[in-house]
């Protein structure tokens, strides 16, 4: 099971619990008014066209507020940006400087009040950034992050707001709220004292500082290394090189070489992790050898694309800042809100998977130098020669074919028929595509979402293709968020990197997209479905250790029976799988899992030991640091990589997963644990869907997570599920 990028942008004056995308500050450019000129003789036969009005800076009056990507221009982010700061800034400065004593309403709730402008115009830039982006918008990313990196503190570290808060919190007992507007008070004085608003002031400015220059550095790692990302696709000349894969991978490869003005050639682009799929059909070992070296030093050669240098220094200002606020260590900072509490229960619960995911990768490793012996390779088994192998050992042992999948796995099919109909099965929402919604690519679907009783309850947008312009990996964000307090409605998308088929051609699907898909809407059903009061709590709000839960979750309705069963059919034919192939595949599911498991906690426990780095430490050298690092946590088996290098580690130096990459191992057990509770209950009935809707789905963060899981299965999670399910445990 592959890991997915998610990201959720949230406002500032909100929390910063949920994903990648928290920013702040400054001065505003307001759009410039409409010309008062006389006519000149050359428009008296015409009007002048009207003065553009920027779009961005009044509610959207499309249904839901959805974005109206046909009026939005690239300009109207930055003054919109600049004017949402300005005017937040002001709104929470009206708090901090009242002369009433302070209320939960006075104070809590008119903060949630605040900065709307900016939340709407950061979600809709951070999905145009993520999935879409261009010179231009990264030119504002990077020109604004220092300044909402300031924004961010002036709100934070604001002594007079903090003390009317810390004054409401100190008598909370007594406040007589409802559970809801408590676990907001809750929250949000210890956000603020995560975010150093107990400091000294020479602190506060240090903490100014490190945060401004850091923000400054993320943005940077994440620019670069998606120009490093494109740079770094792998051009071939020779279609003879690229036996063993399908005809229309083929065309896709020299469709995108087109687009890059290659005529003739073949290009393959490279998705955000360390293996990449067409390393599985290639024949040819020194083209896969190509491929795999293009993706592990993408953002390796001492260039301008280069990142180790920024990933460093962004490690050391987190050490100094852990140390600034009380802490020994980064990890121990992150994670003294999350489910895990300290990173020493983090690495606890790794090293407990260690010893049987690297045995397993032992043993399959074994069975893949077994078949290149048969056939007389003269080679050891190296990183680009596992995925082709595997395949190999999977069909010898399984007798199971990518090839012979695919063709039950039509992108749409899956998608209305697989994962639509999940959910409907579930929970009983059904949906109606829009074609009357704008959307920022043609590649963009649009569907409204309508509630069991047949209410309009969301819109949800959807955007599979690979792109050079697009982030790397699949992610779940929110164009609206919900809350009752502001009256709005969830607006979500989901975003993947499926290679785009050639024009005329079918979508077709890896059994591994197709869990994507299903994970990614699990993410968009916990926005979906949020029913909190405050924008702070809903939706996908959470603990990075709790967020990945309903998307796990969701995936194992891909392989359910009658689910399966409704979308597994042949794009030409409409026939379903056949029984045989349907049993191969269950078979084979826990195939593989010891690498799976290995190039995953790999990742999670490097990502841990850049963050517990101590304050003092020196800046690193990037590649000795990652070889110590994996050797310190047992990972010594060349043949399987770590699913990100430091280079590429984008969930840590630009997503917001810093020392919480364990949170995908973490919730997988959250994951399995929950499921186990479906099996006991008789699985997929709409009561069971009713009743995880109500007691996670439609929650938040409105609930202590750890009581939230508890109310929901009545006992803490359990490991022994997620090692069954692995088949790391019989």
């Amino acid at each position: 099971m592959k890991v997915r990028t998610l990201v959720i942008a949230t406002s500032i004056a909100l929390t910063t619990a949920a994903c990648s995308q928290s920013n702040d500050a400054d001065k505003a450019a307001a759009p410039a008014p409409a010309s008062t000129a006389p006519a000149s003789a050359a428009t008296t036969a015409a009007a002048a066209p009207a003065a553009h009005v920027n779009p961005l800076l009044t509610a959207s009056t499309l249904p839901f507020q959805a974005p109206p990507f046909d009026k939005i221009t690239d300009a109207d982010f930055q003054p919109a940006i600049e004017e949402g700061m300005k005017q937040e800034l002001a709104e929470v400065d009206a708090i901090a400087n009242s002369a009433d004593e302070p209320t939960f309403d006075n104070t809590v709730v008119a903060l949630e009040k605040t900065g709307v402008l900016l939340t709407r115009a950061q979600m809709i830039f951070g999905a145009l950034t993520g999935a879409n982006t261009n010179d231009t918008l990264q030119k504002v990313e990077e020109d604004e992050a220092p300044k909402l990196a300031e924004h961010s503190d002036a709100i934070y570290l604001n002594d007079k707001l903090f003390k009317r808060i810390e004054t409401l919190y100190n008598k909370r007992d007594s406040l007589n709220l409802d559970p809801e507007s408590k676990r907001l008070l809750e929250v949000k004085y210890q956000d603020f004292v995560h975010a150093g608003a107990k400091l000294s002031e020479a602190d506060k400015t240090r903490l100014k500082e490190i945060n401004k220059e850091e923000s400054t550095l993320s943005t940077q790692f994440t620019n670069k290394l998606l120009a490093a990302t494109k740079a770094a696709a792998l051009v071939v000349d020779d279609k003879q090189a690229l036996d063993g894969l399908s005809d229309a991978d083929i065309a896709a490869a020299a469709d995108a070489a087109k687009g890059r003005g290659l005529e003739g050639k073949y290009v393959f682009p490279l998705q955000n992790t360390t293996q990449q799929p067409e390393l599985q059909p290639m024949n040819d070992r020194a083209t896969r050898e190509k491929l795999f070296k293009a993706s592990w030093e993408r953002a390796e050669h001492n260039d301008a694309n280069d990142t180790r240098d920024t990933a460093a220094r962004i490690a050391q200002l987190r050490a100094e800042r852990a140390k600034l606020l009380g802490f020994k260590n980064y990890a121990a900072w992150k994670l003294d809100d999350q489910m895990a509490k300290t990173p020493e229960a983090a690495e606890k619960f790794m090293e407990r998977l260690v010893p049987a995911a690297v045995a397993r990768a032992k043993s399959e490793s074994k069975d893949i130098q077994d078949v290149i012996d048969q056939e007389k390779g003269g080679f050891q088994v190296q990183a680009w020669d596992w995925d082709h192998y595997a395949e190999k050992v999977r069909k010898a042992k399984y007798d199971l074919d990518e090839a012979q999948v695919r063709p039950y796995f039509e992108l749409d099919n899956v998608l209305q028929n697989g994962v639509f109909y999940a959910a409907n099965q579930l929970y009983g929402i059904t949906f109606k595509e829009r074609k009357d919604i704008p959307v920022y690519t043609p590649d963009v679907r649009v569907f409204e979402v309508f509630d069991k009783d047949g209410t309009s309850m969301a819109l949800f947008y959807c955007d599979y293709f690979k792109r050079d312009n697009k982030n790397g990996g699949a992610w779940m964000d929110n164009l609206v968020g919900q809350s009752h307090l502001m009256g709005t409605k969830p607006v979500v998308f989901n975003v993947a990197n499926f290679t785009k088929p050639a024009a005329g051609q079918p979508a077709l699907l890896s059994w591994d997209d197709v869990t994507t898909m299903f994970h990614e809407f699990g993410h968009a059903l916990h926005g979906m479905f949020s029913n909190a009061k405050y924008p702070s709590l809903s939706g996908a709000n959470t603990a990075r250790d709790f967020v990945e839960f309903p998307s796990q979750f969701n995936e194992q309705w891909a392989s359910d029976p009658k689910v399966f069963a409704n979308f597994a059919k042949n794009y030409k034919t409409g026939e379903p799988m056949p029984a045989e192939l349907v049993a191969k595949i269950k078979k084979a599911s826990s195939f593989n899992q010891g690498y799976a498991m290995s190039e995953l906690i790999s990742a999670a426990l490097l990502d841990m030991q850049w963050h517990m780095l101590p304050a003092d430490a020196p800046k690193q050298d990037v590649d000795k640091f990652e070889a110590d690092a994996l050797k310190k946590v047992g990972f010594t088996l060349v043949q399987v990589p770590p699913r990100y290098r430091s280079s590429y580690f984008q969930h840590i130096w630009g997503n917001g997963y810093a020392a919480g990459y364990y949170a995908y191992l973490w919730t997988q057990m959250l994951d399995s644990d929950a499921f186990e509770w479906f099996k006991e209950h008789g699985g997929l009935t709409r009561e069971n869907g009713d009743i995880f809707r109500d007691k996670i789905l439609s929650r938040g963060n409105t609930v202590e997570l750890g009581k939230l899981y508890r109310d929901f299965r009545g006992k803490d999670p359990s490991i022994e599920p997620m090692l069954k399910d692995r088949g790391l445990k019989q």
